[in-house]
């Protein structure tokens, strides 16, 4: 007979509501402020404008420190270093294309014949424009003193690579395209921008070589050869040709960038002034890069790249902006009509300034501050990939690691958007653990997917690593599939394998991203020691490692030096502090035995116990929430466990059979697990207490060292033994748990 209670759905609690504009304004100004006292940067001045209204707009700390200390103040003028791209040098170029007098796709040599030289005949002005021209970075500084020189030493680089074939960010691009503006319009950049962009547009206060009536606002940057840079171009290159260069140079207010976002989102209040057409604004701020690449670039813009992700995971798949050197960003999104600009000198006094950390913080509050009052659907990698129209993926051959939990926001699998995806060629599937259905156990063979037609590769079979003969034909590997957010779950390790694979065959390697189901806020449970890895646990983590697999394989490529050319297409609108039902997205399981959400968040647990002679409910309706065997008795360990007060879960004594794994047939007392409030629950402890209780009460016959594999500790697992309470077990896990923190830090996304 069984006794099997029926559990009740766990209340949740939502993720805090997106931020008010008021609301999120004060959490940005804490967030400004704490930065400041850090030492990371002496002042700033920031505007959030949302839905054509300005909703924050002032200044912090102070301009400057040195030679005396002066407040910021809301008129202070600051050096937008590479700004200067996108607010003069693009728009002149896509100005003079507007009149027919520059094509997109001529060479650049057309303009300037010298830039032919040394293999860059072929260069397009789009190529310059989206940093693809595969220049070097910067110009050397031997050789030359002045501008003339720099120009000079600009048509006589190589370039590293041949054109067109990958992102490479060069100020050359724009030192170039600023001569370009100079020679078709018979103007210098500096003259071109003040008449035809930044007084049409009722920036006063913008432009190159600052007056030096106007020193006093201007705030100073760091030292140089013994004096402060006070009024001056901080870019070297820029100062040696002048203060003028298509890659910096300009000066600006918060007040006159606030009119330049506000053209750029066509914004009515500046329909009049607009000094471009609608319609090149849309050409700037669309993806422009070669297809194929995965870094997506506008027309000078910033749309999807490496040098994005502490802004583009925040915003819709229409946003755009950039960022400068010397502490200044600007990021637009035309969906929401929002707009975040930051102005700071973050190298004043001592150039050892650092906002890129503020820059992502303050750029997730004002993303959700565009969506206040609401709770927008999270974008998958995949959902992102098809915002983009395939684009990253266009004339490729590709392979797919993923099963049928991966879904897009409308819940089609990932292999079949990929399939109709134009432009592009999915040739081959790799199924992990559980089949390309999700749904099986053990050894799984290899197949054809129904779907699709195409030949699905087993990695869980015959062998767990894509060998030579599956990889032939492919220029790349995408991996996309649902994790659980816990060290023991073996999606992570072949993600990894993969890797490695790609590394070795030099294949580009993609993660498109998607949710830690149990929020990748949280990181608990002990560090797995070094020793213990397996197909299981790939490196050593926590039990709650609190990443996404895009994170993960971060981590991955660098601390297991794997060399993979890692590319990653992050989500936009996630809050790593969501669980996996507050995030728009309908649970599929992704194994056979994690049926619903609650089995996930209770799983890091629960399955710590499985390797030892106990059923987990494999086999029954409600895995992962029963936990038995049938020399256990269900109401004395109810009553142990009750009497630990657990916060965030309870126990019922219960009697189950399972039909499979453990105690197949056979009738199990035990306990059923209902979770009362998963915000509060440490399931790794919980773990931890279901190994205690069990040695507690039935030492003789509970096989405890079998839990040391996914327990991870040997530590821990002596301590259990010698009945140390629990709680102070999972205090010594803390000085390893802020080291991995610590180390973690450096690969988060979101």
């Amino acid at each position: 007979m069984c006794q099997v209670l029926i559990s009740c759905a766990a209340p949740t609690t939502p993720v805090a509501a997106a931020p008010t504009v008021t609301a999120g304004a004060e959490e940005i100004s804490s967030i400004v402020r704490e930065e400041i006292a850090a030492g990371h940067l002496p002042g700033a001045v920031i505007v959030v404008g949302v839905h054509d209204r300005i909703v924050l707009r002032q200044a912090y700390g102070d301009r400057s420190v040195m030679p005396e200390r002066q407040p910021a103040t809301l008129d202070t003028i600051y050096d937008a270093a590479s700004l200067t791209k996108v607010m003069a040098t693009a728009v002149a170029i896509e100005q003079l294309v507007e009149q027919g007098k520059i094509s997109l796709d001529r060479p650049a040599a057309s303009y300037w014949p010298a830039f032919a030289a040394n293999g860059k005949a072929e260069i397009t002005v789009r190529q310059l424009l989206t940093h693809y021209a595969d220049l070097p970075a910067g110009l050397s500084s031997r050789g030359w003193s002045d501008r003339e020189g720099a120009l000079e030493a600009a048509a006589s680089v190589k370039p590293v690579a041949p054109p067109g074939s990958r992102f490479l960010y060069s100020d050359i691009d724009f030192i170039v395209l600023g001569e370009i503006v100079r020679r078709v319009s018979g103007q210098p950049l500096e003259t071109y921008s003040e008449q035809h962009i930044f007084r049409p547009l009722g920036m006063s206060h913008t432009g190159f070589l600052p007056s030096p009536n106007l020193r006093e606002r201007i705030a100073p940057a760091d030292v140089e050869g013994g004096e402060l840079r006070w009024g001056q171009v901080q870019d070297p290159t820029a100062y040696r040709m002048g203060g003028v260069a298509g890659h910096a140079g300009v000066f600006t207010t918060a007040d006159d960038l606030t009119r330049f976002a506000r053209m750029m989102i066509g914004d009515e209040s500046m329909r009049r002034q607009a000094v471009l057409r609608p319609e090149s604004i849309a050409a700037m701020t669309r993806p422009q890069s070669p297809p194929g690449q995965p870094a997506l670039r506008g027309l000078g813009w910033d749309i999807d790249s490496p040098y994005s992700d502490r802004f583009s995971p925040f915003f819709s798949t229409r946003s755009f902006g950039h960022t400068g050197y010397t502490g200044t960003a600007i990021w637009i999104d035309p969906e929401t009509r929002s707009f975040l600009i930051v102005l700071s000198n973050r190298l004043h006094p001592d150039g050892r300034g650092d906002i890129l950390p503020m820059l992502r913080r303050i750029a997730r509050v004002a993303g959700a501050m565009a969506v206040a009052g609401a709770r927008p659907q999270t974008q998958s990698g995949i959902d992102v990939v098809e915002a983009y129209g395939f684009r990253q993926f266009a004339g490729r051959r590709i392979g797919l690691v993923s099963n049928g939990a991966a879904r897009d926001s409308a819940g089609r699998r990932t292999a079949d958007v990929l399939r109709q995806g134009s432009g592009m060629n999915l040739v081959a599937l790799f199924s992990p653990e559980h089949g390309f259905d999700a749904s099986a156990e053990g050894r799984i063979a290899s197949g054809t997917d129904r779907a699709t037609g195409l030949p699905v590769y087993s990695l869980y079979g015959d062998t767990r690593r894509p060998t030579d003969a599956m990889l032939a034909g492919l220029d790349a590997l995408v991996f996309d599939m649902q994790d659980v957010g816990t060290r023991y779950y073996t999606y992570a390790t072949t993600m990894a394998y993969a890797m490695e694979a790609a590394a070795q065959r030099k294949l580009d390697f993609y993660v498109l991203d998607r949710p830690d189901p149990i929020t990748a806020s949280t990181v608990q449970g002990p560090v797995l020691d070094p020793g213990l890895t397996s197909f299981v646990s790939y490196m050593p983590l926590p039990t709650r490692h609190g990443m996404t697999m895009g994170e993960l394989a971060r981590l991955f490529n660098a601390e297991k030096k794997l060399g993979t050319h890692l590319h990653l297409v992050r989500m936009r609108r996630y809050d790593r502090r969501a669980w996996f039902d507050q995030t728009g997205f309908s649970w599929v399981p992704p194994s056979p035995n994690l049926r619903r959400l609650d089995e996930a968040v209770l799983y890091p647990g629960v399955a710590m116990v499985e390797g030892a002679n106990v059923s987990v409910g494999r086999g029954t309706e409600s895995p992962f929430e029963l936990l038995g065997a049938p020399w256990i008795d269900g109401k004395t360990l109810a009553a142990e466990l009750t009497a630990r007060a657990i916060p965030g879960v309870r126990f019922e004594a219960t009697t189950f059979t399972p039909t499979e794994s453990a105690f197949a047939g056979e009738s199990c007392q035990g306990v059923r697990l209902h979770i009362t409030d998963r915000n509060r629950l440490d399931t790794p402890l919980l773990g931890v207490e279901l190994a205690a209780a069990l040695h507690r009460l039935y030492g003789d016959r509970f096989a405890i060292d079998r839990i040391l594999g996914l327990l991870g500790s040997r530590q821990s697992l002596d301590a259990i033994k010698a009945n140390v309470d629990p709680r102070e077990i999972a205090s010594t896990w803390q000085p390893a748990l802020d080291g991995f923190r610590l180390r973690r830090e450096t690969y988060l996304i979101y």
